[in-house]
C-alpha cells in the first residue's frame, strides 16, 4: 500500500501524540504518600503459628513492609485461623495453606519465615528454612541439645541467611541499658550474673496414654511429631508442644524455654556471644557456672527485688550492681548510674526485636540474636541442665564443644533424630 506525503505525516502525528500519552501507575507501586513499593516488600511465610506464634505473627502485620502470604501447620484449624486473619488484613483470599512445611519452603516468592512450632522442630526447620534460601525469625528454645545447637549455627553461616532468635529482651531499653552498663565497665570489674529460670527441673521423656488421633489433614500426629521419637497418639501432647522439649531425651525444662532469655542476657552482659561457662554445678537449689574470665553465672528462682516482674536478671561488679525485669524499672546500686536511661517499656514486646530483623533483612547486617549468640546461650542452658540431671559438676571446653573426661555428660550432648528427619 502506498501513502501519499499528507496521509503519512497524518498517521505520523497520530501515532506520536497516542504514544505521549502518560501512564496511570499507583502511588502505592512507587513507594509515594507513605506506602511500600513492592521490590522492598519482605514476603513471609509462617510455620507453625499456635498461641505465641500468633503474637509474633500480629508483630509482623503491623510493619507496612511486610506482605504475608502463606502459613504452614499441621493442625487444619489453626491453618484456617491465619488465612482468614491475614485475608482480612489485605482485603483479599490469597494466603496459601500448607500442611507440610517444605511446600511453602519451596515457593520461590517467600524470603523470610516465622517459625513457632514446638521445640522440637525449631532446629530443624530452621535449617530447612536456611537451605531453602529463607531468612528466619525462630522463636526459642533455639534447639533442643547442644548438637543441635552447633548444627543450626554451622548451616546459618554454610547459607548466608538472616537469622534472629526470639529472644526479645535483646531489643528492650531497660535491659539494654542494664547491658551497657555491664559491658562498658560503670559497675567496675564484672563479677556475677544473676539469671532467673522459672524452674530448674529436668527428667526424661515418657508416654501419655494412646488415644484416637484426627485425620492426617485435621491434624497430622507424624509431621506433628518430626524428628521427636515416636510415640502414640494423645490429645494433651498434641495441645501443647512444649512436651517435646523432652523429645526422647533430656528435658529442657524452664532452664532451657524462659531461662534461656535470661541467661541470653547475661552471656550478652558478660561479651560472651561467642563463648559459654566453663563449668556448671548444682548448689542450694541453685545452678551455677564459671566463665573461663573468672565471671560467675547464678541461675536461682528467689531473692529477687519485689514487684520486678517476669525475667529478671542482676549484673554484679566491683564497684555496683544493676537488676531489671520486665515491669520495665531499673533498680541500681547508685542513682548516678540511672543517667541517660531511657523512657520505660513495660512488658516484652516483640516489635523491636522483629523490627531489628527485618531491618537486617534488607541489609544482610547481623541481628541482635543472631546465630552466634543464640548458638552460645543454648549451649550455655543445655549443659547446665545437664549439670543439673546429673546432679554433680561438670567441666565444658566451648572450643571443642565438648564436656572434659567425662563420657556420661558427652551423651547427653545430643539425640537420635527419627527418620526420615535429617540436618
Amino acid at each position: 500500500m502506498k501513502l501519499n506525503r499528507r496521509d503519512f505525516l497524518k498517521t505520523s502525528f497520530a501515532t506520536a501524540a497516542a504514544t505521549a500519552l502518560p501512564n496511570v501507575i499507583p502511588a502505592s507501586a512507587l513507594g509515594l504518600d507513605g506506602a511500600v513499593a513492592p521490590s522492598n516488600r519482605i514476603v513471609l511465610g509462617a510455620i507453625g503459628i499456635g498461641n505465641r506464634g500468633s503474637y509474633d505473627l500480629g508483630c509482623f502485620l503491623e510493619e507496612d513492609d511486610v506482605q504475608f502470604v502463606a502459613i504452614a501447620d499441621v493442625k487444619a484449624a489453626r491453618r484456617q485461623i491465619v488465612k482468614e486473619r491475614a485475608d482480612a488484613k489485605y482485603g483479599n483470599t490469597n494466603c496459601a495453606m500448607y500442611r507440610d512445611l517444605r511446600e511453602l519452603l519451596a515457593r520461590k516468592d517467600i524470603d523470610a519465615v516465622l517459625i513457632a512450632t514446638g521445640p522440637n522442630w525449631h532446629a530443624l526447620a530452621s535449617i530447612t528454612a536456611a537451605k531453602a534460601g529463607k531468612d528466619v525469625y525462630c522463636e526459642k528454645p533455639c534447639a533442643k541439645t547442644i548438637m543441635d545447637c552447633l548444627s543450626l549455627r554451622e548451616a546459618i553461616h554454610r547459607t548466608g541467611r538472616v537469622y534472629q532468635a526470639g529472644t526479645q529482651r535483646r531489643s528492650l531499653p531497660n535491659f539494654e541499658f542494664a547491658v551497657d552498663l555491664a559491658r562498658h565497665g560503670r559497675l567496675g570489674k564484672l563479677k556475677t550474673l544473676h539469671a532467673h529460670p522459672a524452674g530448674l527441673k529436668t527428667e526424661t521423656s515418657g508416654w501419655m496414654p494412646e488415644e484416637a488421633a484426627p485425620s492426617k489433614e485435621e491434624g497430622d500426629w507424624d509431621l506433628y511429631l518430626g524428628p521427636a521419637a515416636w510415640r502414640p497418639f494423645n490429645n494433651g501432647l498434641f495441645k501443647s508442644a512444649f512436651h517435646f522439649e523432652k523429645g526422647g531425651g533430656l528435658v529442657g525444662g524452664g532452664c532451657l524455654e524462659w531461662g534461656s532469655h535470661c541467661v541470653d542476657l547475661c552471656q550478652w552482659a558478660n561479651d560472651a556471644d561467642k563463648t559459654a561457662p566453663v563449668e556448671y554445678w548444682p548448689q542450694d537449689e541453685q545452678l551455677h557456672a564459671l566463665y573461663a574470665n573468672g565471671v560467675k553465672l547464678v541461675v536461682r528462682n528467689t531473692g529477687w527485688i519485689p514487684n520486678i516482674g517476669s525475667c529478671p536478671v542482676r549484673f554484679e561488679g566491683e564497684t555496683g550492681w544493676v537488676e531489671t525485669g520486665d515491669n520495665g524499672d531499673l533498680y541500681t546500686s547508685t542513682p548516678e548510674l540511672l543517667a541517660g536511661k531511657r523512657a520505660k517499656i513495660g512488658g516484652y514486646p516483640a516489635n523491636f526485636h522483629i523490627r531489628n530483623f527485618l531491618d537486617c533483612v534488607k541489609s544482610r547486617a547481623l541481628t541482635r540474636a543472631n546465630a552466634d549468640a543464640a548458638c552460645q546461650t543454648h549451649i550455655a542452658c543445655n549443659a547446665g541442665n545437664i549439670a543439673l540431671f546429673l546432679d554433680r559438676k561438670v567441666a565444658y571446653d566451648p572450643k571443642k564443644n565438648e564436656f572434659i573426661g567425662d563420657e556420661e555428660a558427652n551423651r547427653l550432648r545430643g539425640e537420635a533424630m527419627r527418620e526420615p528427619w535429617r540436618f
